[in-house]
């Protein structure tokens, strides 16, 4: 995922707005005690989140993919009074550390977390969304994106991440192509071409579609 030289990263890591403590003590957690922790959102695409989601000031959010909840605290900072955010996860090994943490960030009452197969969480959510993140196994991407696409309002946001896939979407080679780097390629084709929605991929860590129903 290190398009940038380490110098760039450094420079723009230096010139957004830090981490709250305890996304910093999250993300530190993150990288000491769990499995790959480079599946986090970390601080620059967290305080674009957070950004996002204080543009649209949504009522209802969604997020595909909690891990260990860092990117649904930096969403649930925009949220509308009210409002909610439903984070789903299939791992509940984690489930402990998740809701200790939107317990210490004092927003537990904000975010229902569910613990389950998304493919069948979803059809059961019956919310209107403003604004989804789609941050979970690549090979089912499509398959989510449709489950939520009716679900979300008119004139709603869906981001979804890993769409450079670490660069593999342009590397050319001799060999066949993975099954997970297919399946962003064949994503993002999907996006590119679906006449119910108007993109953009943004180069933001391993890429991030920015997509908006009409």
């Amino acid at each position: 995922m290190d398009f940038l030289s380490p110098e760039l990263q450094h420079y723009i890591t230096q010139h957004t707005s830090p981490e709250s403590e305890i996304l910093k003590k999250l993300n530190r957690d993150t990288h000491l005690h769990v499995l790959k922790p480079r599946m986090l959102s970390g601080h620059v695409q967290g305080r674009f989140l957070a950004m996002v989601a204080h543009m649209i000031r949504p009522k209802q959010i969604l997020e595909v993919g909690t891990y260990t909840g860092y990117s649904a605290l930096c969403l649930a900072e925009g949220l509308a009074p009210g409002g909610l955010l439903h984070t789903i996860d299939v791992n509940e090994e984690l489930e402990a550390m998740v809701r200790g943490y939107f317990m210490s960030a004092g927003v537990a009452d904000k975010i229902k977390y569910y613990i389950g197969k998304a493919v069948e969480i979803i059809p059961r959510l019956n919310y209107q969304f403003d604004l989804v993140f789609i941050d979970a196994d690549k090979l089912n991407n499509a398959l989510y994106y449709e489950l939520v696409l009716d679900k979300v309002v008119p004139g709603g946001f869906l981001l979804i991440d890993n769409v450079l896939w670490s660069g593999k979407v342009v590397q050319q080679t001799t060999k066949k192509i993975d099954t997970d780097t297919q399946s962003v390629l064949d994503f993002n084709r999907k996006i590119q071409e679906d006449a119910r929605v108007e993109n953009i991929l943004l180069p933001l860590r391993d890429g991030l579609m920015l997509v908006r129903k009409k």
